[in-house]
């Protein structure tokens, strides 16, 4: 059974959850990899962003390899820190083991409650901050071969809707995009409510979508509206799954993801599993997103 998510069960959810942050013991093998966390400046934010990164084996000692990159978006409620607390870096080291992955970095900011789009009042400018200044920041300060082919997104969650979105409004930048139960809503529910009502729901939503929700600004940043509108990105894997007793409905959201990328005519791989929206779901198919960049990236895993 995945160690990836198994310490703890997730509690109460509102909408969009995360994955629980409870620390796992790190694999302390002689040729495993090793994580750190650190923080960066930000201008367009302007405050500091923590970030962690998984090292692969052999980083601190082979000082001429550049590696591919993978990006971690975590869940509503998470930080930069979910990956590692959760048992990430057991499950990464156990598939480096297993031989079932290359080498490569695996970097996870923090993206607070930001949905990872710049927020409908202008304050929090989170795309322009990850795209601007967050990956050049990385991909200079560690070994990253920064090419498209060896850079991939995933993520969880809202993490999920946040890697689809950057990965086919950025199909230039990202070469594979994977997600994990993606918020992804079709079309925002019409609710009638209170004041309080709706300033609660708003901030379930971070607030990114204005407050009260903006239902245009909704439809302006979702991957749909991104899909129906923008340019057929060329060559780009994309892999998503979700559980078919998602907790709030995000299952059929990704099946009608799945049809509209059909329509258009864009390849994807799509799986519905049995699961709902929670820890055990999320061990089970993380590590399938995993092995989907590996091959993505081209690099063969190292021989035992």
């Amino acid at each position: 059974m995945s160690r990836f998510f198994r310490a703890g069960r997730l509690g109460a959810f509102l909408l969009v959850v995360t994955v629980a942050a409870i620390f796992a013991p790190v694999v302390h093998a002689a040729d495993a990899g090793r994580a750190e966390c650190r923080s960066m400046p930000s201008k367009i934010l302007g405050h500091p962003v923590a970030y962690c990164v998984i090292l692969p084996r052999g980083y601190d000692t082979d000082t001429a390899t550049r590696y591919p990159v993978l990006y971690f978006l975590h869940g509503l409620g998470g930080n930069e820190q979910t990956l590692l607390e959760s048992g990430g870096m057991n499950e990464i080291e156990d598939l480096r083991a297993a031989n079932k992955i290359s080498e490569f970095l695996v970097v996870a900011p923090n993206g607070g409650r930001s949905f990872f789009i710049n927020s409908r009042d202008g304050h929090v400018r989170y795309e322009d901050f990850f795209i601007q200044e967050f990956i050049p920041f990385i991909e200079s300060h560690y070994r990253i071969d920064a090419v498209r082919k060896d850079r991939g997104i995933t993520g969880v969650s809202m993490g999920g809707y946040g890697s689809l979105r950057f990965g086919l409004k950025y199909p230039a930048l990202f070469g594979s995009v994977s997600a994990h139960s993606a918020a992804l809503i079709d079309k925002l529910p019409r609710f009638e409510g209170s004041e309080d009502q709706t300033s609660k729901i708003a901030r379930v939503l971070g607030g990114s979508f204005g407050n009260p929700v903006d239902p245009k600004y909704w439809e302006r940043e979702s991957p749909f509206t991104i899909v129906k509108t923008g340019p057929k990105p060329a060559n780009l894997p994309i892999y998503f799954d979700c559980g078919t007793d998602d907790d709030f409905g995000f299952n059929q959201g990704a099946q009608k993801f799945h049809d509209l990328l059909v329509s258009r005519g864009i390849p994807n791989e799509f799986h519905l599993y049995p699961g709902g929206h929670d820890m055990d779901y999320f061990a089970d198919h993380l590590p399938a997103s995993l092995e989907f960049h590996s091959h993505a990236f081209g690099v063969a895993p190292a021989s035992k």
